[in-house]
């Protein structure tokens, strides 16, 4: 999923919590796959600012030079300005386009 398309709110919601319980049955279980793919998304994020601010880098820069960068900037701007990766694994959990299993539960029916 592209996560720089995602329509969520920019900042927390009170939501109600049985939406959560719905697809896994425990909050719990829940509150994990959330992190897991917030801890995802924030990889992907990081990553990909990396590449695009190294784009700009150059082994003789000076400090004059570091601060006017307005390209750098821009960037920095621009994802400081998305949704945290937490909302928008939420909001992913919620229309349903994370998938997850969890083996002790498939472990459990098969005996």
């Amino acid at each position: 999923m592209d996560y720089k398309k995602v329509k969520t709110e920019p900042e927390a919601v009170t939501r109600n919590k049985h939406k959560f319980y719905e697809q896994t049955g425990n909050i719990y279980e829940t509150v994990v796959v959330l992190s897991k793919r917030a801890n995802q998304l924030s990889l992907e994020m990081k990553d990909d600012l990396n590449r695009k601010v190294e784009e700009f880098a150059a082994p003789t820069d000076n400090l004059e030079e570091i601060f006017e960068n307005r390209e750098q900037i821009e960037i920095a701007r621009f994802y400081e300005r998305l949704p945290k990766p937490t909302l928008i694994a939420v909001q992913e959990f919620l229309n349903e386009q994370i998938y997850f299993r969890n083996p002790h539960k498939e472990l459990d029916i098969n005996k």
